[in-house]
């Protein structure tokens, strides 16, 4: 999971140094900690989130192998502690030395969870693992919103090809992370090249507006021309944008330079499923029967979902994609369950956060259902489910500060979640609004 292919850092020799992508009350707590003797007890963090967002009956954890390895680099040199000269010496010095050593168990990438499953949990000393809120929190809520998003756009597409192309409407290092989690969620390709080098996900993309747009001159529009260039560059096989000016003109132009063997052509803007028809009818008189429509233009779950019954062969998102589609974070939480055995309860209005270390099974019927996950004391046996099969939902990520072994990699991640949405019960998978695919059923110490 932490690593794409076996050596991580050569798809990104860049990454340096992560302790600063955190809050500053993060370190002013180690500080009173490290003085008042709170910083060296055992304690036990969660990762969940107490409700799903609004209108969304299921989540992907995504983001697990890009914070694995942010972890790996949580280091304070000497350049990060000279940003820190409001901390005192003691505090510094015990920075410089900061090494997460403690353990991580987690749902594995590309999971579904639901309200309340423990995605992540970190132990250790209250110092080193509370350190950890900032970073885990903000590649989780992230790569999760993206992922959950996208994943509901693939169930939507039903089996047609989807490319994500949303580099240009989010952050340059969000754009990256968003193109990973897409991926993960069961995208074919992006856009994005740095995602290409860092993750290896395919790329695909050929030319804008302005390509064509470019051929004009003092005596007009020369789309022709733009056709020709891109073709003799790229090969019939390409891809061209037909909506730049006339729509109907710029199919008939297409297939005169492409010929009929042309690979597709792209719709951009207007009615998209009445234009899909017309498109589709007119390179059919015109011989092009093989020739793909691909459709962009602000698309999300809804209007893919809207197309499903048009001649659409493939789908570009971006905007809806990056921005997780109306619920850009997950709204996971980060929360100290346990000190030194003891279970700890926070209890805040609508804030709750359930004590005690937890462990999760999902059981299912024979038919490979899903009915209930189940939430469950640490160290506790597992409830009985008769008649149906139940599954453990955390594994092992980090031990005594290092990554396990054989973690799962991003296209065995991918697989699993494509696996996993099967199960899910057929009203799981609809766009309407509804309650979490299955119920989440926690035991507490009391129960058993």
């Amino acid at each position: 999971m932490s690593s794409e292919d076996t050596n991580p850092r050569a798809r990104r020799p860049d990454r340096g140094a992560t302790a600063l992508l955190t809050d500053r009350y993060e370190l002013t707590m180690v500080a009173a900690a490290l003085q008042d003797g709170t910083a060296d007890r055992e304690c036990t963090f969660e990762v969940f989130g107490r409700r799903l967002p609004d209108g969304r009956r299921y989540g992907v954890v995504a983001g697990t192998g890009r914070l694995l390895d942010l972890v790996a680099d949580f280091r304070f040199g000497d350049d990060e502690l000279a940003t820190l000269d409001w901390l005192d010496g003691d505090t510094v010095d015990w920075l410089r030395d900061y090494r997460f050593s403690g353990s991580i168990d987690g749902y594995r990438e590309g999971e579904l969870y639901f309200p309340g499953s423990p995605v992540l949990t970190v132990r250790g000393t209250f110092a080193e693992a509370v350190l950890l809120e900032t970073l885990a929190l903000s590649v989780l809520n992230h790569d999760s919103a993206v992922a959950s998003a996208a994943a509901r756009m693939v169930s939507a597409a039903a089996g047609r090809r989807m490319i994500e192309m949303g580099s240009r409407r989010t952050h340059e290092e969000a754009a990256v992370a968003a193109a990973r989690a897409a991926y993960l969620a069961g995208l074919d390709a992006t856009s994005n090249l740095e995602a290409a080098r860092r993750h290896a996900i395919p790329t695909a993309g050929t030319s804008a507006h302005a390509f064509t747009l470019a051929h004009a001159s003092a005596d007009g529009p020369d789309e022709r021309a733009a056709f020709a260039a891109q073709i003799a560059t790229l090969g019939v096989g390409t891809t061209l944008l037909v909506d730049t000016y006339d729509i109907t003109q710029g199919v008939a132009n297409a297939i005169e330079v492409a010929g009929p063997g042309l690979g597709a052509v792209r719709i951009d803007s207007g009615d998209l499923g009445v234009l899909a028809r017309q498109v589709r009818d007119q390179l059919d008189a015109l011989g092009a029967t093989e020739t793909k429509i691909v459709v962009s233009g602000d698309l999300d779950e809804y209007a893919i979902a809207a197309l499903r019954a048009e001649p659409v062969d493939s789908y570009g998102v971006g905007t809806s994609l990056v921005t997780g589609s109306g619920a850009p974070t997950a709204g996971m939480v980060y929360k100290l369950v346990e000190i030194d055995g003891i279970p700890v309860t926070k209890r805040s209005s609508h804030k709750e956060s359930p004590g005690g270390a937890k462990s999760a099974i999902r059981t299912a019927r024979r038919s490979g259902t899903v009915v209930e996950e189940v939430i469950f004391p640490t160290g506790g046996t597992p409830p009985e489910t008769p008649g149906l099969s139940a599954t453990p939902l955390q594994i092992p990520m980090i031990r005594d500060g290092e990554p396990v072994d054989d973690l799962p990699t991003l296209p065995e991640s991918r697989e699993h979640l494509a696996r996993a949405l099967v199960t899910l019960p057929w009203e799981g998978l609809g766009l309407s609004r509804g309650e979490p695919a299955i119920p989440t059923r926690t035991i507490t110490g009391r129960d058993r």
